[in-house]
């Protein structure tokens, strides 16, 4: 017989970890409006409609990579820089998260 393993409840404090598609639109959204731009003229350079990059920016579509290299295009900014800080905001967050003790991996 196996044995069954308690898992740790949920704290209440603690807030869900982000989606991709979450980091991704408010890394696009930050980019966009530190440069001044409008959503429907990025939009437009970039291919897509208003409403669909909207909807990026809040991290409610997961867009294809060519969408985002479109949006990427669109804003001028390097679609690795921006990985990079995606990848920042996710260490930042799994570091102050990282467990002390030994972590079990269940399939």
């Amino acid at each position: 017989m196996a044995d069954i393993l308690a898992f740790h409840q949920k704290r209440p404090d603690r807030q869900p970890e982000p989606l991709w598609r979450e980091l991704l639109g408010r890394s696009l959204r930050t980019a966009r409006e530190e440069q001044g731009g409008r959503l429907v003229d990025i939009a437009e350079r970039a291919g897509i409609s208003p409403q669909y990059l909207s909807e990026i920016e809040r991290g409610r579509k997961e867009p294809s990579s060519e969408m985002i290299a479109a949006v990427t295009g669109a804003l001028g900014v390097e679609l690795a820089d921006l990985l990079i800080g995606i990848a920042g905001t996710v260490r930042r967050r799994e570091g102050a998260r990282r467990p002390a003790g030994p972590v079990l991996m269940a399939a």
